[in-house]
């Protein structure tokens, strides 16, 4: 890990989210604020929600985990017979984030913040946990199957389905690398660019990001499939919760497609799209979006949400 991480003044912790398995975490804020638990996907790590961690925590508990293999987590085999052993699967992932909260003992209400895999992580932990889920902030994800209209885009083919492409992954960090460089539309500096790459960098510290885009659900039979239906399905339910969606249009996986699966699940969300932002959209809208994550949580209160009615949704195209 490079010793400068930019914007990143914090001190994780740890624990044992499986015996001999160590996870990282971030756990900002008043202990009894409004949690706020936020998800990052592949290829990045808890530095991506670094400028919303410090947007928030005056007044909020934010606990942003490393998933394992990720970030400042360890990065165990899944090779037959190795000890320990991890299945890198999202199942795992829903179950790790389980056990983070419970050994937080957070019982109580929370916000979901997701980002990419993150989406379906904190959906498929919210299938046994919804009414735990009381808010959600949602940029560039998904919550149900790739769209009809929508295809397969080759740069995840590459390392889902190509075994060449999945050598070139590991032995060259060339996931991390290229989007840390093609995830934005306003390069990143070169400090902040590099914070993003060095976890993934060499063979064993890259699996990860190549399991993570091998576990991809397309058709039943695929081992998330059941998760990611299942959570489609049930997206609807959470119409009647405060809902913010930030989304970057330039996202070539993440596009329109899916935020406006989004939008018809949760009519009432209020968006905000940026016709000039990519998948990395708080890289490239942090000035925007924390501030207005910020309004958007201190507008609509836990205590209160019982007793108002919920506000009509705000389109706000940038």
């Amino acid at each position: 890990m490079p010793a400068d991480l930019p914007e990143y003044p914090f001190t994780p912790h740890r624990f044992e989210v499986r015996p001999g398995i160590g996870m990282s975490f971030l756990d900002e804020g008043p202990r009894d604020g409004e949690i706020i638990v936020m998800l990052h996907g592949n290829p990045t790590w808890s530095y991506y929600w670094r400028r919303l961690v410090l947007g928030l925590r005056d007044r909020y508990r934010c606990i942003v985990p490393d998933h394992v293999g990720m970030g400042l987590s360890d990065r165990p085999d899944d090779a037959p017979g190795a000890s320990p052993r991890y299945a890198y699967t999202l199942q795992s992932r829903i179950d790790d984030l389980a056990a983070l909260l419970d050994h937080l003992g957070i019982k109580g209400p929370v916000t979901l913040a997701v980002h990419d895999w993150g989406g379906m992580i904190g959906f498929g932990w919210a299938l046994t946990h919804a009414a735990q889920v009381r808010r959600l902030v949602i940029l560039n994800t998904a919550a149900f199957p790739l769209p009809d209209a929508k295809p397969m885009p080759w740069q995840l083919s590459l390392g889902r389905d190509s075994r060449a492409g999945g050598f070139a992954i590991r032995a060259f960090n060339l996931f991390a690398r290229g989007a840390a460089w093609l995830g934005v539309s306003r390069p990143m500096p070169a400090a902040v660019r590099r914070a993003y790459i060095a976890p993934y960098d060499g063979w064993g510290n890259a699996i990860s990001t190549l399991r993570f885009m091998q576990d991809i659900p397309l058709r039943e039979g695929d081992a998330a499939w059941p998760l990611v239906v299942e959570a489609g399905r049930r997206l609807p339910q959470y119409a009647d919760r405060p809902v913010f969606i930030g989304w970057g249009l330039r996202d070539f996986v993440f596009d329109r497609h899916f935020l406006d699966g989004f939008r018809r699940a949760l009519p009432g969300a209020q968006v905000h799209a940026f016709d000039d932002a990519n998948h990395l959209v708080l890289e490239d809208k942090a000035e925007v979006l924390v501030p207005a994550i910020r309004g958007f949580l201190d507008a609509n209160p836990l205590d209160a949400q019982a007793a108002a009615p919920r506000a009509s949704g705000v389109d706000a195209m940038r």
